[in-house]
Parts: C-alpha cells; sequence; structure tokens
C-alpha cells in the first residue's frame, strides 16, 4: 500500500516535532555555517539489485514530508538529501538523521532499500537509467557510457565564508589535506559484485569524468574565473556547476564545497569528517600564510596520496617531503592545529575522527562482513549480508 499524502503529512509532522527537539544551534556561533548534501542508492526488494526504475511519487512524498529536502539524482538509483545551513553539528546531525529516516520509510513503502555509500556492492552500471530533468540529459549527452558508469554516492559538505571573494585562496591551501576525508570517508570497496581490493573505488571511477579530482592551481579569483570562462564561451559547460573536482567553490552559495567524500554510511561518521572540515576551513581562512607555499611537487605528492587514500583508508601512510607519516597522524597534526577553531565554533565531533581511525570506515566493515560470509555461503550470499548491513548502519541500526 502506497502512503497517501494526509499519512505522508502525519509523518512528517511527527518527525518535525522530534527534529524540533533537537538542539537548533540559534545560541552557537553563526559564522562558518555547514550544510551537507548525501547521496544514497535505492535497493530493489523484488528484484534483489540496485533499482533501475524509481516511482516520481516516492520524490513527492519524500519532499513533501521533509519539506522539499530529497531530491532525485543523476541516476534512477539515486537519491540526494540536502540539508539547511546550520551553526552547530547537533543540529545537522538531527535533520540528516531526520532525512534518512524519512526517506527509508518511505522507500519501504515502495519496496526499497536505503543505502548510504559510495558504491552499492552488487550494483551493474549497464542497467543504470538516467533521472529526467533537462540538465541530466545534456549531462549525459556529452557523457554517454560514463555517465552511465556513474552510479556512485558520495557526500558533499558546504562551509560558508565570511567573505566568499576568498575560497579560491582557501581552496588552493587546501589541497595537500583532500586525501585525509578521502580515507576518513572510505565506503566504496565493491564494484560490480567485486572486492576491488581499494577502500574507496568510488573516486577511481569517478575520475574517468572530466574536470574531476584535485582543483588546479589556481590562486585567485581571476584565474579560476578565467578558466571557468573560457570553458562556457567554448560552449563546453554551462557554468561552474559542471565543475566536479574533490573541493570547489559552491556556484550557487558562498561555500566551498568539499566533494571528496564517499557517502558514510554511518551517521556519526559523517558529522565527525564535516566538522573536521569546518574546523580546518575556518583554520586556513584565519591564517592566510598557511599552506601558502603549495606547488607543483606539493600537487604531485597530493595526487599521490589520494590514490594511497584510495587504496588503503585509514590503515595506509601518506608521502610528504620529509618521508612517510601515517593517517593517523596526519589526522592528530590537523586536530592540533584547529584546536582552537574547534574551540571557537563548538565543533568537538572532529575529534570523534579519531574512533574512525581506531574501529575502521564503513569500507573496513563491509569487507569483514563479506569474508566472514564468504568462506561459509555462496558469494552473492555474502554479498547480500553486505549489503543487510548496510542498509541497517544507514539508520543507525547494528553499525558497531
Amino acid at each position: 500500500m502506497k502512503p497517501s499524502e494526509q499519512a505522508v503529512l502525519h509523518i512528517r509532522d511527527l518527525a518535525l516535532h522530534r527534529l524540533q527537539k533537537a538542539p537548533s544551534g540559534a545560541d552557537e556561533p553563526e559564522q562558518f555555517t555547514l550544510g551537507i548534501e548525501e547521496e544514497y542508492f535505492l535497493h530493489d526488494h523484488a528484484t534483489n539489485k540496485v533499482a533501475t526504475k524509481t516511482p516520481d511519487a516516492l520524490f513527492r512524498e519524500a519532499g513533501l514530508a521533509t519539506g522539499g529536502r530529497v531530491e532525485r539524482e543523476f541516476l534512477q538509483a539515486q537519491a540526494e538529501a540536502v540539508t539547511r545551513p546550520h551553526s552547530s553539528m547537533s543540529a545537522v546531525r538531527a535533520e540528516l538523521l531526520f532525512i534518512r529516516g524519512i526517506l527509508a520509510n518511505l522507500a519501504s513503502e515502495h519496496g526499497f532499500s536505503l543505502l548510504a555509500s559510495g558504491t552499492h556492492p552488487t550494483a551493474e552500471w549497464r542497467r543504470s537509467r538516467q533521472s529526467d530533468k533537462d540538465r541530466y540529459d545534456r549531462a549525459m549527452d556529452d557523457l554517454r557510457m560514463l555517465g552511465q558508469r556513474d552510479l556512485l554516492c558520495g557526500m558533499h559538505v558546504h562551509v560558508a565564508f565570511p567573505d566568499p571573494s576568498r575560497r579560491v585562496d582557501v581552496m588552493y591551501r587546501l589541497i595537500p589535506y583532500l586525501p585525509l576525508f578521502v580515507a576518513l570517508s572510505a565506503s566504496s570497496p565493491f564494484w560490480i559484485s567485486r572486492d576491488t581490493g581499494l577502500k574507496s573505488y568510488r573516486l577511481a571511477a569517478y575520475d574517468e569524468l572530466p574536470r574531476t579530482g584535485l582543483p588546479e592551481l589556481f590562486r585567485t579569483n581571476s584565474e579560476y574565473d578565467a578558466y571557468v570562462d573560457a570553458l562556457v564561451k567554448a560552449r563546453v559547460i554551462d557554468d561552474a556547476s559542471f565543475i566536479w573536482w574533490m573541493v570547489r567553490p559552491s556556484p550557487n552559495y558562498p561555500t566551498l564545497e568539499l566533494r571528496a567524500a564517499d557517502c558514510c554510511t554511518r551517521l556519526d561518521d559523517a558529522i565527525a569528517i564535516a566538522a573536521l572540515y569546518r574546523v580546518l576551513i575556518r583554520h586556513l581562512y584565519t591564517n592566510p600564510s598557511v599552506n601558502v607555499g603549495v606547488d607543483v611537487v606539493s600537487r604531485a605528492l597530493t595526487l599521490e596520496n589520494k590514490w594511497r587514500a584510495q587504496r588503503y583508508g585509514v590503515h595506509g601512510t601518506f608521502v610528504t617531503e620529509n618521508g612517510s607519516i601515517t593517517v593517523a597522524e596526519q589526522l592528530e597534526q590537523v586536530l592540533e592545529m584547529t584546536a582552537e577553531d574547534a574551540l571557537a565554533l563548538e565543533c568537538e565531533e572532529a575529534a570523534d575522527c579519531r574512533r574512525i581511525v581506531a574501529s575502521g570506515t564503513s569500507a573496513d566493515a563491509q569487507v569483514t562482513a563479506f569474508h566472514a560470509h564468504s568462506s561459509v555461503s555462496a558469494e552473492q550470499e555474502a554479498l547480500d549480508k553486505v549489503i543487510a548491513w548496510i542498509v541497517e548502519a544507514t539508520l543507525g541500526r547494528g553499525a558497531s
């Protein structure tokens, strides 16, 4: 039975009542406000596969129940959640918990499960179908097979700037830290029913697309604007929203948008990583001399570290000009460097990234679940166990 509009509104009202009891952050610092976008997979109960076609009714109901916070994504198998801007991590956590719960309940009514992960363990990209939208039509016409292969889900973190004109400068100085966010968020070890051996395969597939990966070494707004203007004049892109780097100045908001992270299965991981990004942005903004020496060597080493983060996740090491350091060591350096920023923003959740390093990422849990069952059951049954774990952990159940 599909929920009626009255039932959907009742679900929304109950959820909003719970949400309103959560800390709002109204009395907390309002600079460097934060919003999060999450992309999810919809898994079809009838076929036991990722969805190929999803009903418009589901998205109408989800939009109605969340106040417009849920939309379709590029492919029919995906849904996107977009929070409001918040000044406290507890408030953004409460809203994401609300959205995940509402969307999962409504998806279940339509015969789907909700998965928060960078890749769906058994999805076959050849079966993917594009969502109906003019922008997506233009993108698919350009990308062709690569668009079909974009069966990937990320987490995008927006942090607002007191002076948005400084976003390009901060983006340039942020580059060496981007692999850390890849390592901490890793949740995509499987691709087309195979254990890839990587903790974050999502970026390996995503980097097939143009204008992805690390930003170029633009130091000023004029350099960045000249690049965008050239692409627009050449009719290569419509606007800056078709630039999909790991971090970019948002074309729609006064924010610097982190796009490096896989969608985190565990909500607490998402909040910790978003908090770490927020305090790091504040630190770079308020300390303009930090990382002013980023050059072609620094970028080349960061590209190597990006690969190491994709391959090893939190268990790897990063290359520096003075030798190697572990992911844990770089995290400690960042936490120490941003301690005053975390205090100023009342953003203690950033320190919870230590738990991710100590206990492992979603990718680690998925691989553990797979190998625990593959030795005693068929491979497909083991993959089904992984999917079941993701479904439960997405809603905070069985996420240990």
